[in-house]
């Protein structure tokens, strides 16, 4: 069985993105469900090692995003893939519709909020890119944003290279002070996503995720495809790539994100600190005393 490549998913301004060449499912990287659950076994206990080193050092942190369309697996991928990660050292930010505060600041505000701590994981379930995947969708929710319209340019287009200009600059001030971000599109077909929601609406526990308006929302496919295109194209760069993992197989979607966290957290410069030999000898004199 061939290995996970990860420059194979890997978008980082050395090749343009295209949603259609893009695959939703390509060949498992496992055998079956036992061989699948020993390989993220492997992953979690290499990624929990991965993170107490930079967790020790306490530089480093590191933020993951998750964009994708309703039912894709972001949610499954998030419990699954870091399973194995101390929870005292992993935090998660689930962003839905912006709150009446939130529109009081500009729109990267409440995503300060939720960075992680050196030495931590953050994820952010959805986040930042909704501003040029959502609201490029349905530019008329930009009037709830408060913007002077003095402001505002009066092309669109200029809007979101404005808009892509800024997150990139976020990113880059973020990982030049010890942030770096990797970014997944988990990339799912319209009609693979359709059996999904069908299989929620026939769960009555899962019924409830599901509205008239994400359905609505389906009808806007086409034009989310597209911004998530020139999303992607625009801020993909060398230090905060975007990975882009077919998401029709969620088993192998999941491998594929372990896979390359892993290899991400094992790629940083961390280390635990040196230890005194002579200091910890003394130390265990002081312990067994105080036991006598």
């Amino acid at each position: 069985m061939k290995k996970i490549n990860a420059s194979q998913f890997r978008y980082d301004e050395k090749k343009p993105f295209s949603i259609k060449s893009s695959p939703t499912l390509i060949d498992p990287f496992y055998t079956d469900e036992a061989d699948f659950g020993q390989q993220l076994d492997a992953l979690s206990v290499r990624m929990d090692q991965a993170q107490n080193r930079m967790h020790a050092d306490e530089h480093y942190g590191l933020l993951v995003i998750f964009q994708a369309m309703d039912a894709a697996g972001k949610d499954s991928s998030i419990r699954r893939v870091f399973k194995g990660v101390n929870p005292s050292r992993f935090q998660i930010a689930p962003f839905k519709k912006p709150a009446e505060e939130d529109m009081k600041h500009d729109f990267l505000w409440r995503f300060w909020q939720e960075l992680p701590e050196r030495g931590n994981i953050g994820v952010f379930n959805r986040s930042y890119y909704e501003e040029v995947l959502t609201l490029r969708v349905h530019p008329e929710k930009l009037q709830d944003q408060l913007i002077p319209a003095d402001l505002l340019p009066k092309n669109e287009q200029t809007l979101w290279r404005q808009r892509f200009g800024d997150i990139v600059h976020f990113e880059d001030y973020l990982f030049r002070n010890g942030f770096p971000i990797v970014k997944f599109y988990l990339n799912v077909t319209k009609e693979e996503q359709g059996k999904r929601l069908i299989a929620r609406l026939e769960d009555t526990e899962k019924q409830w995720k599901l509205s008239e308006n994400d359905l609505k929302e389906r009808e806007f496919w086409p034009e989310y495809m597209q911004a998530y295109e020139d999303t992607i194209n625009a801020t993909a760069t060398k230090q905060n790539p975007w990975y882009v993992i077919p998401s029709d197989d969620r088993t192998n979607q999941q491998l594929i994100i372990a896979h390359i966290l892993t290899e991400i957290l094992e790629s940083l410069p961390v280390q635990f600190p040196k230890t005194d030999e002579k200091e910890a000898k003394n130390l265990i004199k002081v312990i067994k005393k105080q036991d006598n």
